[in-house]
């Protein structure tokens, strides 16, 4: 057969774009809505975290902020229960987490000790598709991811007998890939499943200059939890041993943490109290708040719309509204009751048209709650999506106590 130089050189681009191609696996998809939004603001994803498999649960988001769900991907895994009752089975914030820069989503298997990479697709959101094989956790019962700024390095929380945390470099062909001295560990006295939720890691994020990486633990009655703090070097290394940092005087059970814009600070949820704010630069400023008739306020997020910090209790099911000052005060703007008894967990915040919507998992009420954020003290729940009536039809198993994590994606 002969071939011309403009055949040789079609042979060669083409030979280039497949090798550039994202390896993406075919997994399993259900879908739940009849037909697919394609002008789709975003989406949101939580997982139905099951034990003999583990699914990615999209719905899109509306221009209008409300929600339509689309549909179910099998992430490859399979999902677990800590050692307790109830909802909230990881003990934990960010079993799932969405990087719009870098265009990817990650959740956990917490049953199988892996973690799963999926790409976004931009132009539909709710159409996710797995980057690679899974990777393992290097641990036990993972149960809290963390993309750094660039959306280009994970890190995951393993909380069981094995516990501790290790990152991984993105590569959009492949999937994750271990970066070399980031497995480092806890020293937790756990099992696995791990036993909470006392004495149970949390959540781990990076903070806002991307230079440390830090993990919550909650305390053991009368014992205080702490952040377990680690130097990120510039090749992302971490460094040997953490620094432990002990919540102030009453805090107890350091949950989720959200970062302070601009203070180097982390406000943390406390299920024992309310809420800690930790100053990392010195300290001096760093405070534990009360809220008076709470049950077990664990979840938080931040809305840049209205400057203030929603936090979410599991056991009362409200919303408490928080503003931070200069100084580091933390106040309660205001609350909101949502249905009694269904246990409001994991939340996210997206901002939609110039407008912020609060995205709340409630699992008991097998559905999410949306509210609006217009304004500080404000906040108005514009809609509920149902999640048991549309998922039983697609053949979905959705178990009120497995139900985890709440991430948000805007184009």
């Amino acid at each position: 057969m002969k071939f011309t130089t403009a055949v040789f050189t079609s042979i060669l681009a083409a030979a280039a774009l497949v090798s550039a191609a994202p390896l993406e696996r075919r997994s399993k998809v259900k879908m739940i809505g009849k037909t697919t939004r394609l002008d789709a603001a975003g989406a949101i994803y939580f997982i139905s975290n099951e034990g003999d498999e583990n699914m990615v649960i999209a719905a899109s988001i509306n221009a209008d902020g409300t929600l339509n769900l689309d549909r179910a991907v099998a992430a490859g895994g399979r999902g677990a229960h800590g050692k307790a009752d109830g909802p909230d089975a990881l003990f934990s914030q960010g079993a799932i987490k969405a990087s719009s820069k870098g265009k990817v989503l990650a959740t956990v298997n917490a049953g199988s000790n892996t973690v799963s990479l999926f790409s976004i697709d931009p132009r539909t959101p709710t159409n996710i598709n797995q980057i690679g094989d899974v990777a393992s956790s290097e641990g036990e019962f993972p149960m809290s991811l963390a993309f750094n700024a660039a959306g280009n390095r994970l890190c995951v929380l393993n909380g069981g007998a094995v516990n501790g945390v290790i990152c991984y470099k993105i590569d959009k062909k492949t999937g994750l890939n271990v970066m070399p001295n980031t497995l480092r560990p806890l020293g937790l006295n756990q099992t696995t499943p791990a036993t909470g939720p006392a004495g149970t890691a949390s959540h781990i994020i990076f903070s806002e200059d991307g230079k440390q990486l830090i993990a919550s633990v909650k305390g053991v009655p009368p014992t205080p939890g702490f952040l377990a703090v680690w130097d990120v070097a510039d090749d992302g290394s971490l460094s040997p041993d953490f620094k432990k940092v002990a919540p102030a005087k009453d805090g107890i059970l350091p949950f989720s943490m959200t970062v302070i814009p601009g203070k180097n600070a982390i406000l943390a949820t406390d299920a024992g109290l309310g809420f800690d704010i930790f100053d990392l630069k010195d300290n001096n400023r760093s405070s534990a708040i009360a809220i008076d008739g709470q049950v077990a306020t664990c979840w938080s997020s931040f809305s840049k719309k209205t400057g203030n910090f929603y936090l979410t209790d599991i056991g009362t099911a409200t919303v408490t509204e928080v503003h931070v000052d200069d100084n580091l005060k933390g106040t309660i703007v205001q609350q909101y009751p949502q249905a009694p008894g269904s246990a409001t967990i994991d939340n996210d915040i997206a901002t939609v048209n110039g407008r912020d919507f609060l995205y709340v998992l409630a699992p008991n009420a097998t559905a999410v709650d949306v509210l609006l954020l217009d304004a500080p003290g404000t906040a108005k729940k514009i809609s509920t999506l149902d999640l048991s009536g549309p998922t039983k039809a697609a053949g979905i198993t959705i178990n009120p106590n497995n139900l985890q994590g709440m991430t948000t994606f805007t184009r």
